[in-house]
């Protein structure tokens, strides 16, 4: 498990979201919005993915 990958990519904008939200996408290494982040897939990684599920699209 330690080698499968996460595309993560920021389709919506942070702004008038709650400030930890934000914090979050950071977290993630995104950046701007269309910006894509391949992420190792760990449960850490994806309890972030959940909390900002409406801000974000993942694939793999």
């Amino acid at each position: 498990m330690a080698d499968k990958k996460i595309k993560v990519t920021l389709i919506k904008s942070v702004i008038g979201t709650k400030q930890d939200h934000r914090a979050t996408v950071r977290g993630l290494g995104l950046r701007r919005i269309n910006h894509t982040n391949e992420l190792q897939d760990t449960p850490a990684v994806r309890g972030m993915i959940k909390k900002i599920a409406y801000l974000v699209k993942c694939e793999g």
